[in-house]
């Protein structure tokens, strides 16, 4: 096997994979082979010339080749009349009553940064209830279910389809079987893993973690695409006749899970991909903005446009490169299966220079001072430049996104904050119903209201002291 091996990675310039080889036990070689089988040798170079060029461009400013997002190609929720959004929400609703809808749900990371050892889904932001993400979107899927049952008159199973990585697919899987899957049908929640590319040194060998152990981290999100190909999610979604989805990340606490509106509006529109988006808050906000280049529609991050152009204005003084992407998308069943088929090879790579584990020549494992590599990724926004319909949703900030990055020292994008921006969000819940709320905490479970539908019953006319919990209306009391 050994001189098979050597060949085979002589071909690639990479033979240096086994150059420990005779002091590998029978266990040890067996993991190398597996490593080695796994990274596609014959994508290896072009990988690496591909990230080569990317790093390079990575260094232009864009600002000559931009373009902000026609007016007709975005719809703001603040600027679009009740009986519109009404229109669109009951034709999200009549696709989720029939069982065309699913969820598709970025949860690979662990929340190591909120010093949380278990996959982010798994985090508890210390609401009253303790209600995990996982937990809270679950709930939130159920509910949306039974609103559109109320409008078509049969109950649809939205699919939850989630994207683990490697580390965090067993704990997620024992965490929602522990918990009878939220009430969710167990069929209803399918997951798969995200892929990983192999971490490059300079001169584009790919680096030992250790002598048995090829280094490789997760491929980003943009690696979706190919592991939902790979792990045979595309023939479920096809099997199981679902025409759209919803993606997004697992860290907003804000989420509206398989908005019925947002899912609406793309099916008028009858786009074939789109992106919610908030306004930046202001020039510098460190956030990709979803524009055109050269064209065709792309999230241009922060450090690739000038400040000058960061600072533009329309007539009305708003920011001209305003739409910031919250990683929040639509996609057609058919784009994501042209995706997942052919354009995935095409998506670009991007490059981060890292201080990466290796082993030295004298078989001993180093970690370095200075970034002495390149880690490879893909984003899930990359594929927008292949839609041949794309629409934007400009949502409002403070009703539908609250990330969770961070511990509490950061001071944002934290616990503290997500858990404030909830209780604010359902304290305006509670007025916009018709009650008062005096004081901060908050809570309504997604089990009592979706998006703040059907409160006025419950609180209209009613004033409530903080701590306010509206709870599971399963549990009895309110």
């Amino acid at each position: 096997m050994e001189n098979q091996l050597r060949a085979r990675l002589a071909q690639v310039k990479q033979e240096h994979l086994v150059k420990f080889w005779p002091e590998l036990n029978t266990e040890q070689r067996a993991c190398l082979a597996r490593d080695i089988a796994v990274l596609n040798l014959d994508e290896i170079k072009q990988y690496f010339d591909r990230a080569t060029i990317s790093m390079n461009e990575n260094s232009v400013k864009l600002d000559d080749r931009l373009q902000p997002i026609p007016d007709g190609k975005i719809l703001s929720i603040a600027g679009t009349t009740e009986d519109k959004l009404n229109m669109y929400r009951e034709e999200g609703l009549q696709q989720i009553g029939n069982g065309r809808v699913a969820v598709l749900l970025m949860a690979g990371g662990q929340g190591t940064r909120l010093g949380f050892d278990q996959p982010k889904g798994m985090y508890d932001v210390g609401l009253q209830s303790h209600k995990t993400l996982f937990r809270i979107q679950a709930e939130r899927i159920l509910k949306v279910e039974q609103l559109a049952m109320e409008v078509v008159g049969k109950r649809g199973h939205i699919v939850w389809y989630i994207m683990t990585s490697e580390h965090t697919k067993q704990p997620t899987l024992d965490y929602f079987a522990a918990n009878n899957y939220f009430g969710l049908r167990e069929d209803q929640v399918v997951l798969f893993e995200q892929g990983s590319l192999p971490c490059f040194d300079y001169d584009g060998r790919v680096i030992l973690d250790e002598k048995h152990r090829v280094s490789r981290s997760p491929d980003g999100n943009g690696g979706i695409y190919r592991a939902m190909e790979r792990s045979g999610v595309l023939d479920d979604i096809q099997r199981r006749g679902i025409l759209y989805l919803h993606a997004h990340s697992v860290d907003n606490i804000l989420i509206k899970v398989a908005d019925p509106i947002f899912i609406g509006y793309c099916v008028k529109e009858q786009a074939d991909c789109a992106a919610k988006v908030v306004e930046k808050s202001s020039p510098n906000e460190a956030v990709g903005v979803v524009a055109i280049v050269d064209g065709k529609y792309q999230v241009v991050e922060y450090s690739e446009i000038s400040a000058t152009t960061a600072e533009m204005r329309s007539a009305k003084g708003r920011l001209k490169f305003s739409a910031g992407n919250i990683c929040n998308h639509f996609f057609s069943a058919a784009f994501l299966n042209k995706i997942g088929r052919t354009y995935e090879r095409q998506l670009k790579l991007h490059v981060a220079k890292k201080k990466i584990p290796f082993v030295d020549n004298a078989g001993k494992r180093l970690t370095p001072d200075k970034p002495n590599g390149i880690k490879i990724e893909k984003f899930v926004f990359d594929v927008f430049e292949f839609a041949e319909k794309f629409v934007v949703m400009e949502v409002p900030r403070d009703e539908e996104f609250s990330a969770l990055k961070n511990a509490d020292a950061a001071g944002k994008d934290c616990p503290s904050t997500a858990r404030a921006d909830l209780h604010r969000l359902h304290r305006k819940y509670i007025k916009d119903a018709g009650g008062m709320v005096h004081g901060e905490i908050c809570e309504i479970s997604p089990l009592v209201s979706y998006a703040g539908e059907n409160l006025a019953r419950l609180v209209g006319g009613k004033s409530f002291t903080s701590p306010v919990h509206l709870c599971d209306p399963m549990q009895g009391h309110l």
